[in-house]
């Protein structure tokens, strides 16, 4: 009997130019003495994802009364929105220090 296959995501995943994977932010952590494996970096990034999205999905509800905060912070789009942001933040705030 063959193996099930895993979840497959209908969206994709969310890259980010030069970006790390989950093995690599693992491995990155472990080595400044955080005891941390690809499962547990994924957790604490799609936890913190679920953080800001837990402040939009009441807003979302009036649109689209199937989104739920869990859909929201795993979907590709929205991780992807949420890295843009933060660039956009990164420059604003440098282009601020240079003045």
């Amino acid at each position: 009997m063959a193996m099930p296959k895993g979840f497959k995501s209908s969206h994709g995943y969310a890259t980010v130019k030069n970006g790390k994977d989950y093995r690599a932010i693992s491995e990155e952590m472990t080595g400044e003495g955080y005891k941390m494996n690809h499962a547990t970096a994924r957790n604490v990034f799609l936890s913190a994802m679920s953080k800001i999205a837990s402040d939009l999905v009441p807003h979302l509800a009036d649109i689209d009364a199937d989104v739920s905060c869990d859909t929201l912070s795993r979907h590709p789009l929205f991780q992807s929105g949420v890295s843009d942001l933060i660039q956009d933040l990164d420059v604003h705030n440098s282009v601020l220090d240079d003045k």
